[in-house]
């Protein structure tokens, strides 16, 4: 890739390991709700030409929505490859952008480089700025527990706690998360003190990557490599791409293959053998089938309760559903995203 775009580094395999998310957790997920500071990175494009210029470089269309759209996207490479993803929020004259905190640099050169000054600036607030995020089945209720609004889905609102400014932003169905709230990074402990005071559970960075791979989506780093297109990652599915809106940087690919072609490979779901004898191997990435490799592990993770592993893989699109594979070591079926939720104790 060109200095304009920045190199995405070699992928890893996430991992939530046995212990890392206890069995309460998890219920609290299907039963109720979470809140848990988001390792992220937060961005801001402000002027006059802030949302027309990120409108001609996220996948998404941030401009139909109108004032207060909080939508998901990526900024690519000419060639259609995913740079970086996250989640702007449009509010007045200024595009806020929350990118997984590995992205930062990549989404600040992008932003500094394709966007003239004088139509806006960016600037880092990942220092100033505490995001919390709020998952789980009852996040809406919770939220209106703690006395704080709920925008629809895919709209952001600002409000205040007392008289500390919030932005609640409420992601689409398919999200990992139901409510991102940002605030001061000072008044970070007074906004989950209310809201678990309203019911949430606090729980932290490990719990936020379960949800995450039980929704099926793509993190960056992981699902993400230097030559990801979005199709390949679900982003069809999960409402990272619009075929409707004007230009941006590597539509050409993208619509080219919506329009004429397919992807050779999707993200998948693997569902582990609960009578395996050992947990998927690490450092072996292999998703074979018949003796054939068909694909590579992206992100492993141990549901408490449940007591089995998942996860999550870029597989050949000719790898049936049902289909059991050797991932990472061991017998895997290939399931449709979003995992089930499962209970956890007696029902």
């Amino acid at each position: 890739m060109s200095d304009t775009f920045p190199t995405v580094p070699a992928p890893i395999v996430t991992r939530v390991n046995p212990g890392d998310v206890p069995a309460d957790v998890v219920d609290r997920l299907r039963a109720g709700a979470i809140v848990a500071p988001a390792d992220v990175a937060v961005l801001d494009l402000t002027g006059p030409g802030a949302v027309a210029s990120f409108q001609g470089l996220l996948t998404s269309d941030i401009e139909q929505p109108g004032d207060g759209a909080f939508v998901y996207g990526a900024l690519l490479t000419p060639k259609g490859m995913i740079v970086v993803d996250g989640w702007a929020g449009r509010l007045g004259a200024r595009v806020r952008f929350t990118v997984p905190r590995e992205g930062q640099e990549r989404a600040a050169a992008i932003l500094h480089r394709s966007v003239p000054p004088r139509l806006a600036r960016t600037v880092d607030r990942t220092a100033d700025c505490a995001v919390l995020r709020v998952a789980g089945a009852h996040a809406v209720a919770i939220l209106g527990a703690a006395g704080l609004p709920a925008p629809p889905h895919g709209h952001a609102v600002e409000t205040t706690l007392g008289d500390v400014p919030l932005e609640i932003a409420r992601a689409t169905e398919r999200a990992p998360f139901t409510f991102q709230i940002t605030a001061a990074a000072e008044h970070q402990g007074a906004v989950m003190k209310r809201l678990v005071k309203g019911g949430a559970s606090v729980a932290d960075a490990a719990a936020l990557e379960l949800a995450r791979i039980l929704a099926g989506w793509p993190r960056l780093a992981s699902e993400v490599d230097e030559k990801t297109i979005p199709q390949e990652i679900g982003y069809d599915e999960i409402g990272g791409v619009s075929y409707t809106k004007g230009c941006y940087t590597g539509q050409e690919t993208v619509s080219r293959l919506h329009f004429r072609g397919h992807a050779n490979r999707h993200l998948r779901g693997l569902l582990f053998e609960v009578d395996s004898p050992a947990p998927p191997a690490e450092g072996w990435t292999a998703v074979m089938e018949d003796e054939r490799e068909v694909g590579r592990v992206t992100s492993l993770a141990w549901v408490a309760g449940a007591d089995r592993w998942i996860g999550l893989a870029v597989i050949r699109r000719e790898v049936a559903i049902g289909a059991v594979v050797r991932a990472a070591g061991r017998e895997a079926r290939v399931v449709t995203l979003p995992f089930d939720i499962p209970a956890v104790g007696p029902a």
